[in-house]
C-alpha cells in the first residue's frame, strides 16, 4: 500500500499518519524527517541539505526529491509506505510517479484527503500554540500557511481525482473516529 496523506496544516496528518504506521506496518516517511536521517547518516544528500540548512535557507527541491528517492528505495518501504509532506505540488507529484517507475515500485495506491474547514484548523492550531506555548504560530502566519496549502497542494486533489486514487476522509472527530473512517476508505 502506498498513501499519500494529503491536508493542510493541523488537519492531523502526522496522527494519523502514525496510526496508519502501526495498523499497517509500512513506514512513514515525511519530507523534514527524511532530510534529518540523511544528514544524520551523512549521506551525499544529507551534507548537501545540511550545508543549506545551516545556512538557514531552504532546502532546494532536487535535494528533497533525490532524499525522498533515497528513502523509497530503502527496504522497508518496498512493501508500501505512507508520505506526509511530499509531494507539495503538482511537478513533485509527476516527480514521485517517474520515481517510483524507476524504483521499480508500483505507483500510490490512495491519497487520502483529511478536509477540515480553514476556520477549524486555525481554532486547532491556535488552540496547540498556546498549549504547547508557541508563539509562532498567530492567525496570520496559520491563514498565511493555509493560503500556501490552498494554491500549491490543494490542486494534488485533481491531479490525483484524475486517477481515482482520491479519497476524503472528514477530519472532525476523535483520532480513532478520523482513522476509523481512513481505514474504512484504503
Amino acid at each position: 500500500m502506498r498513501i499519500i496523506l494529503l491536508g493542510a496544516p493541523g488537519s492531523g496528518k502526522g496522527t494519523q499518519g502514525e496510526k496508519l504506521v502501526a495498523h499497517y506496518g509500512i513506514p512513514k516517511i515525511s519530507t523534514g524527517d527524511a532530510l534529518r536521517a540523511a544528514v544524520k547518516a551523512g549521506t551525499e544528500l544529507g551534507r548537501k541539505a545540511k550545508a543549506v540548512m545551516d545556512a538557514g535557507q531552504l532546502v532546494a527541491n532536487e535535494i528533497v526529491i533525490g532524499i525522498v528517492e533515497e528513502r523509497l528505495g530503502q527496504d522497508d518501504a518496498k512493501k508500501g509506505f505512507i508520505l506526509d509532506g511530499f509531494p507539495r505540488n503538482t511537478a513533485q507529484a509527476e516527480t514521485l510517479d517517474a520515481m517510483l517507475v524507476r524504483l521499480g515500485q508500483p505507483g500510490i495506491s490512495r491519497a487520502v484527503h483529511l478536509a477540515v474547514a480553514d476556520e477549524e484548523i486555525i481554532a486547532r492550531l491556535l488552540d496547540r500554540a498556546q498549549k504547547e506555548g508557541r508563539d509562532d504560530d498567530k492567525e496570520d502566519v496559520i491563514r498565511h500557511r493555509i493560503n500556501v496549502y490552498n494554491a500549491e497542494t490543494h490542486p494534488l486533489l485533481d491531479y490525483y481525482g484524475k486517477q481515482g486514487k482520491v479519497v476524503a476522509v472528514d477530519g472532525i472527530g476523535t483520532m480513532d473516529q478520523i482513522f476509523d473512517r481512513i481505514v474504512a476508505t484504503l
